[in-house]
């Protein structure tokens, strides 16, 4: 579903103003997101357009995200990368 071109713009959405976000997404895009399915790689993709205090609060445990898909994503990326 990701051509190359596409790829690489998500990889780019994946450097982001904070470095904890960095050693989430970096690793995880890089050894995990292949290996989703289409729907599953369209719902990482949605989670890189929020903000980056939101997704700060949401992996660090600081708030709890309201929705489902994109809360399994983050549970899913967490369970997956050692930080």
């Amino acid at each position: 579903m990701f051509d190359k071109q596409r790829l690489g713009r998500l990889k780019w959405a994946c450097r982001r103003g904070m470095l904890e976000l960095d050693v989430l997404f970096m690793p995880f895009v890089e050894n995990g997101f292949e290996q989703l399915d289409d729907e599953h790689q369209l719902i990482f993709e949605r989670l890189l357009t929020f903000d980056d205090p939101d997704l700060y609060a949401w992996f660090m445990g600081h708030l709890e995200c309201k929705d489902p898909e994109i809360k399994a994503m983050i549970s899913h990326i967490l369970s997956r990368v050692k930080v």
